[in-house]
């Protein structure tokens, strides 16, 4: 039999990237906390974690986080508390997006839940091909994704097309594309990345002017929101999702550089079978919010 006290402990340890948060979190020492970890790990036979930075679940200890996070769901329909029918038990949630998401419509679905029940929302950003990862560890009970096939014990819904539109502001075009966009210019135009693993507009420049990552200025920032910004300070031209920016394209603030060639990722809401209770209720609410926000575009 395992014992969910130590699984509990593995848990907050990899939400909480330190043994000694883990320990306010949990209420006890450091040392017991490492205990607790260390009687897990003679129990399996092997180890649980990876101690380094970050701190990382091995491939066991990943399962049995994927597990414990399930037992929890499942806990739901004999403990009121869980469930969220006793409004002064916060419950976490657990849920993986893409900043776009975020930024957008995702804050609407989960308002609406967040207004009922006693509940604190815990985000694990990434891109959309990289969101499922979190999901396959057991670290949150759904995500958002692009990924097309459900995984072993979850389900899928599609959720519809986001569309992402290159955009400049009106200076940024007059200084750096004054004789249209072509190879020659972008190669000394800045443009914005999320970080070093979002591959979107590389592969949008690459197939649109065969132009290579790497040969143009390229920013980094890991925030949908400053995309907007860079874009509207002209001090870049990006993949904006469309969105987003209704009202700059409309008053003309920001330039869709190329109308006729939209970028769209299509999303999909992944999850645990088995939802009740609050999780359920995000589930309908983020499936609902989601198809009507990326069908009225």
């Amino acid at each position: 039999m395992l014992d969910y006290k130590l699984l509990h402990a593995l848990s907050v340890v990899v939400d909480e990237q330190n043994f000694d948060k883990a320990a306010s979190v949990l209420a006890i020492t450091q040392s017991a906390v490492s205990q607790r970890i260390k009687s897990l790990e003679q129990t399996i036979g092997q180890p649980v974690l990876i101690r380094a930075q970050p701190i990382v679940a091995t491939a066991i200890g990943k399962k049995l986080l994927a597990h414990y996070q399930q037992v929890k769901l499942l806990e739901q329909d004999i403990i009121p508390d869980i469930s969220g029918n006793n409004k002064n038990e916060t419950i976490t949630a657990n849920i993986a997006s893409n900043a776009d998401s975020l930024a957008t419509w995702l804050i609407a679905a989960i308002g609406d839940v967040c207004h009922e029940y006693n509940v604190a929302v815990n985000f694990r950003l990434a891109d959309e091909n990289r969101t499922i990862n979190y999901l396959k560890n057991g670290e949150v009970f759904g995500a958002l994704s692009t990924h097309q096939h459900a995984l072993p014990g979850c389900t899928l819904n599609k959720l519809g097309d986001m569309q992402y539109l290159l955009v400049a502001s009106p200076s940024f075009i007059k200084s750096y594309f004054p004789d249209g966009i072509n190879e020659q210019s972008l190669a000394k135009a800045p443009a914005v990345a999320y970080d070093q693993k979002d591959d979107m507009h590389i592969k949008y420049i690459e197939q649109t002017f065969s132009l290579k990552g790497g040969s143009y200025p390229c920013h980094t920032v890991r925030s949908s929101e400053a995309f907007v910004n860079f874009a509207k300070q002209g001090l870049a031209y990006c993949l904006i999702p469309k969105l987003q920016i209704q009202t700059e394209l409309a008053v003309g603030e920001l330039i869709n550089l190329m109308p006729d060639n939209p970028i769209t990722r299509t999303l999909y809401w992944h999850h645990w079978v088995l939802l009740k209770g609050v999780f359920k209720a995000f589930s309908i609410s983020i499936i609902a919010r989601a198809r009507h926000a990326l069908n009225n575009q």
